[in-house]
């Protein structure tokens, strides 16, 4: 008996030091599978030739990372949740449906600058409260409120991205794919096109039938935040010191707008003053893009994850030049989208990488920080403790790192407390309980 525990506890120890390999042989491996994302075909009504088809055995290391994690974690807590979300869960009752959301995500990204930023802040916002069960793309319902209402998440965007997607899918798929899984698979492609990692993901996540405002309006970190307050709310949903300066990369990309930050340029804790922290020629530099004049409108507060994007957009054409057609993504969508672009009002913010384009996704933000210019009072609180003080100067001078780790906790945000059958449903659209 006494050996019999002695050898699993060696099992166990092995496969761990399994994982970690896997790990390491991902830094070489990283990049290949991104490029090789980036060049699969465009789908097909008679092809399924996507990374979602592939056999376990072509599996990149980082794919079995992921898959270790989830044995790990069904393991060790016994959650039913985890059990049925798989690799390439639609293999056969959606062979196209990975394909489908990349292809439309590469069209939208050539006509709307936002796409990566957005969807990066609709999915955290999403699986932060209650877990990635599509939650926050419901509208208000028999007396249920929408978390899309809640103060930080009334800037939210992208809500019309992810439909566009979901009449696609349900042309070829009716009833079959979760806007759960769209909404995850979506801001992978979105971080994709953008200049960062690919990452593995498991689907097969069910949409939830009730909204959490309360909780959104609560729970949800601040950009105000000190650096405890931060540590706090990411720990509350299992990220270490790590994973959230990793996590907080994603600010790297988009535009973030002059009201979200205007109090630390003008009128600091009430002071009248600017944050005695920031550096004076940053200061008079923000405060040339950034007027001390108010919106008329009041200013929700946004996540710490994710940074308002970017309206400055051109109208797509009508047709999808090598991806869908024309006749699959329905006319009354690009009216809706084309509407939403020529109606959008232009408000004062500054680019992420406001000091000029340089090359790797999430560079620029960990150098910001460095010379005491980050942006938003959070993301420059990283600063003020040791711990993440030593990950932001990795990050800094280690690309390959920051994107091996950025991709890892995208994984694990994806998959924080999915909802799977018989729990939840597959909504038919995406805004409403079916």
């Amino acid at each position: 008996m006494l050996f019999s525990i002695f050898e699993a506890t060696n099992v166990r120890k092995l496969s761990f030091l399994v994982f970690l390999l896997c790990i390491l042989i991902s830094f070489k491996d990283q990049n290949a599978d991104t490029k090789r994302d980036l060049k699969a075909p465009e789908w097909s009504s008679s092809s399924s030739s996507s990374p979602s088809s592939s056999s376990p055995r072509d599996w990149s290391p980082l794919m079995l990372a992921s898959r270790a994690v989830f044995l790990s974690v069904e393991e060790e807590d016994g959650e039913e949740a985890y059990r049925t979300l798989e690799y390439d869960f639609y293999r056969d009752s959606c062979p196209q449906a990975e394909s489908i959301v990349r292809a439309v995500i590469r069209y939208l990204y050539r006509v709307r600058s936002d796409v990566a930023p957005a969807l990066l802040r609709l999915v955290f916002h999403d699986c932060f409260i209650e877990g990635c069960d599509a939650s926050v793309l419901l509208d208000a319902f028999e007396g249920t409120d929408s978390e899309k209402d809640s103060p930080p998440n009334e800037s939210l965007k992208g809500f019309d991205l992810i439909d566009i997607i979901k009449e696609e899918l349900e042309q070829v798929c009716p009833g079959v794919v979760s806007c759960a899984d769209i909404l995850v698979l979506a801001a992978r492609e979105g971080v994709v096109q953008a200049g960062g990692p690919f990452y593995p993901l498991f689907t097969g996540r069910r949409d939830s039938m009730v909204s959490f405002s309360d909780t959104a309006t609560n729970e949800l970190p601040s950009p105000q935040a000190d650096l405890s307050e931060t540590l706090a709310s990411f720990a509350s949903r299992g990220f270490d010191s790590r994973e959230t300066v990793s996590l907080l990369g994603a600010h790297s990309i988009g535009v973030i707008h002059c009201k979200f930050f205007r109090n630390r340029l003008y009128d600091f804790g009430r002071t009248n003053q600017p944050d005695p922290s920031l550096d004076s020629d940053f200061l008079n530099l923000m405060r040339s893009k950034c007027s001390n004049i108010s919106s008329t409108s009041s200013a929700p507060s946004p996540s710490v994850v994710g940074a308002p994007s970017s309206s400055t957009s051109t109208a797509p054409s009508s047709h999808f030049d090598g991806s869908p057609s024309s006749s699959s993504l329905t006319s009354s969508y690009l009216h809706s989208f084309e509407d939403t672009l020529s109606s959008a009002v232009e408000e004062q913010g500054v680019d992420m990488a406001y000091d000029g384009p340089e090359v790797g996704f999430g560079t620029v933000y960990y150098r910001s920080l460095l010379q005491g210019k980050g942006i938003l009072y959070a993301d420059q609180q990283l600063m003020t403790g040791e711990e993440t003080g030593i990950w932001v100067r990795a990050y800094a001078s280690d690309a390959t790192m920051f994107r091996r780790d950025f991709a890892l906790a995208m994984m694990k945000l994806s998959n924080l407390r999915a909802l799977t059958a018989p729990m939840g449903q597959i909504r038919l659209n995406c805004s409403k309980v079916a």
